[in-house]
């Protein structure tokens, strides 16, 4: 896998739809791809380890797609050798009451990852330009003082969340927490193929929702303002990554190498020992093997 194959790049490929959804079978198969993840997984697991122990940095994975793109089913397997002590997962949905009341990054703010924690987010922050550009009404419920069906339509109000939330990531990273954004890029065939599923097998059916029947006439201008946010917020640091996702295999494997990749940049160590530390080692094991 070469990373840079799939950061997002406007310069070099503007349109989402020049993002690729599937793989070749001749570029990599299915039983290659499960033998990648369980090789990952298991770098992970270790790497993850050593994130803890050292306790400087933290890591922020950020997983955007639509609706069936596969977002659970991938964090699922990828963070399964996970050790849950280090580890949580956020998932954003409608705004409670409370939150409605804070600004529209504070529920998030509170899920942000510790130093030497991984904190992933099903969905995030970016929902606040993608899926509220979609729909006045959840504006309107943030009550902002200036809100108006004006305000909505107006493109320099979404640049300048754009722009907040850029700098956001920017300040996170300069605090040592470290942010990877991947977006699952699903098909329109593979999405409809995946919404009969739901429909089709009864163990699917609690996932259907007509909403998202609803939604899916947006495609287009999902596309649009998914490719507006990409284009203002991927940056050296914090760049996006289009991950195929029409196959759920492959998208998992290059998931957990994508967060194998960003751990290893960090040069992790375990903390060295001091002198005093080194000695009350010594005196443990004296006294363990003096034991009656």
């Amino acid at each position: 896998m070469i990373k840079e194959d799939f950061i997002y790049n406007a310069k070099r490929k503007e349109k989402l739809s020049e993002y690729p959804t599937t793989v070749d079978d001749s570029v990599i198969n299915k039983d290659d791809g499960k033998r990648l993840l369980d090789e990952s997984s298991e770098k992970l697991s270790k790497l993850q380890d050593k994130l803890f122990a050292n306790n400087k940095h933290g890591l922020l994975v950020v997983i955007q797609g639509l609706d069936a793109s596969g977002k659970d089913s991938t964090i699922r397997n990828v963070m399964a050798n996970i050790n849950p002590q280090g580890f949580s997962v956020s998932s954003f949905k409608s705004p409670t009451s409370e939150e409605l009341d804070h600004d529209y990054m504070w529920r998030c703010f509170k899920e942000l990852p510790n130093r030497g924690n991984i904190a992933l987010f099903n969905r995030s922050y970016y929902e606040e330009v993608i899926y509220v550009r979609l729909h006045e009404n959840i504006l309107e419920k943030q009550n902002l003082p200036e809100f108006s069906s004006k305000l909505f339509k107006d493109e320099n109000f979404w640049n300048t969340r754009l722009a907040d939330i850029k700098n956001f990531e920017e300040y996170l990273i300069n605090n040592s927490i470290h942010v990877l954004k991947i977006y699952l890029h699903l098909s329109k065939e593979e999405q409809k193929t995946r919404f009969f599923k739901r429909i089709n097998l009864p163990e699917k059916n609690w996932k259907f929702s007509l909403g998202d029947i609803v939604d899916r006439k947006y495609w287009d201008f999902y596309m649009e303002i998914y490719e507006k946010a990409f284009k203002a917020t991927s940056t050296k640091d914090a760049p996006w990554f289009i991950v195929p996702a029409d196959q759920k295999w492959y998208a998992r494997a290059i998931v957990s190498q994508l967060i194998v990749d960003k751990l290893e940049s960090l040069d992790l160590k375990y903390p060295e020992l001091t002198e005093k530390m080194r000695t009350q080692l010594s005196q443990a094991k004296e006294i363990l093997e003096n034991e009656k």
